[in-house]
């Protein structure tokens, strides 16, 4: 049997590259849901993502995988607009009218601009187009020196640097460039006309747990279950292969049970804390965490489904999935996405507790919008991560887990979780596939 520590997309997806080959796999999920950072809530109609999520055009395995379930025909691709909040106002920046009238760039700023997202290089008046190829070129340039010398101060400051302010606070500093760069590889294509074309799979990307976790069968999965040992053979010069992991089950009352499963192969698709208390593997990637919100609304607050915010705000970001996603699909709710990220778990937004959230983000919100009715709120959720994502700091790639771990940790030990190469640079649905897919491989090269 191979055991898989971990229920969110990774480790479903690991299961069922396995389960297809033909070995017999074993789910364990500490939670009480699986799905992770996928996971749902429920509205009057489809269910909606704890955590905002939706697809580029460049994310393909997430894609294949859904034909493979039968969910091919489910995916939808949509105009996701966007907008600036600056200087108390909502500046469209989606068709080239609308770029071309957002007043905080110079002409030659928005060029710049334009150049590095088509990804030219036009320093030195000659356009290249194979400066940026290689991400790990940039790998230990600051991503504030890289953009001041490849667009402009002006493009930095009016621009880029209050939305890196939004998603990294005060790790800014140490992101590098190949970061940047790989959000621009791997956001999707544009409609000249209208915009970012992004996906979304109708119903929600719970559906694609739900088949994924049917298809692997939920005999094989478990879920308020928590591996706390693994076992290995003894060797005379080292730490053997693998051969057992021991689960722990709460019970009634705190008391729990423990059993302990033989096993051949184990995929640890977790966070790298889990897989060090397991093996011993120190993963030195630093992880930044979020607080995320889910507000029903009977009315619209924006006309746009993604709001940048340049201005002071007690969030980074605001979301209206149904500016994305038909309202009608949930029942007539318009549903919004208040999110911050939080560089540490002593930050006084993480301290807050859901009440205490939900009354800043309301009031920041009147703040933004003198027109915004409380009394439209029917609800609202709030979840908190404290590892949603890594801190793509210079020197990454130096960091990042392998999926065979048999050298550094012992025979028949892999990683699928978020600090796996397929996860950089930007962490994704489809990487969380492509990362459960690896570490699967692995294993099944390992037998011809």
């Amino acid at each position: 049997m191979i055991g898989i520590v971990g229920g969110g997309l990774a480790g479903l997806s690991a299961a069922y590259r396995l389960q297809q080959a033909g070995r017999e796999v074993r789910v364990f999920e500490a939670n009480d849901r699986l799905g992770g950072l996928a996971s749902t809530y429920e509205t009057r109609g489809d269910r909606i993502e704890a955590f905002y999520h939706h697809l580029s055009k460049s994310e393909e395995t997430i894609v294949e995988l859904a034909n493979e379930l039968g969910l091919g025909d489910h995916i939808e691709w949509r105009v996701g607009e966007n907008a600036y909040y600056v200087d108390g106002v909502a500046h469209p920046l989606d068709k080239p009218w609308e770029i071309a009238a957002y007043p905080y760039l110079s002409v030659y700023d928005k060029f710049r601009l334009a150049m590095l997202t088509l990804e030219v290089d036009v320093r030195g008046g000659v356009p290249r187009r194979d400066t940026y190829e290689n991400l790990e070129d940039f790998e230990d340039v600051p991503i504030k020196n890289f953009l001041i010398e490849h667009t402009t101060r002006g493009v930095y400051e009016y621009f880029f640097e209050p939305l890196l302010d939004a998603k990294f606070g005060s790790r800014k500093e140490d992101v590098s460039a190949a970061w940047l760069l790989g959000r621009v590889k791997f956001r999707g294509e544009r409609d000249l006309l209208k915009g970012e074309i992004l996906g979304y799979i109708e119903g929600g990307f719970g559906v694609l747990v739900d088949e994924l976790v049917e298809t692997v069968g939920r005999e094989h999965i478990e879920t308020g279950a928590y591996v706390t040992n693994l076992g290995f053979a003894e060797k005379g010069d080292g730490r053997g292969p693998v051969e057992s992991m021991t689960v722990k089950r709460e019970g009634e009352g705190g008391e729990g049970t423990s059993e302990t499963h033989a096993v051949d192969d184990v995929v640890v698709a977790t966070m790298p804390d889990v897989l060090e208390g397991l093996t011993g593997y120190e993963c030195d990637i630093d992880f930044q965490g979020s607080v995320c919100a889910v507000v029903s609304m009977d009315e619209p607050l924006m006309d746009t489904y993604w709001l940048n915010i340049a201005d002071e705000a007690p969030f980074g970001a605001l979301i209206e999935h149904t500016n994305f996603v038909p309202p009608e699909r949930y029942g007539g709710e318009h549903l919004l996405y208040v999110a911050s990220y939080v560089q540490g778990t002593d930050e006084e937004l993480w301290q807050l507790d859901d009440e205490g959230v939900e009354e800043l983000w309301l009031d920041g919100i009147e703040d933004m919008f003198p027109d915004f009715d409380r009394e439209s709120v029917n609800w609202t959720l709030i979840a908190r991560n404290p590892k949603t994502a890594p801190v793509y700091e210079r020197g990454y790639l130096d960091m990042v887990v392998p999926y065979d771990l048999s050298k550094e940790v012992a025979p028949g030990i892999h990683y699928a979780g978020m600090a796996s190469r397929a996860q950089y640079p930007e962490r994704s649905l489809d990487g969380a596939i492509e990362a459960g897919y690896a570490a699967a491989d692995r294993i099944l090269g390992a037998d011809y």
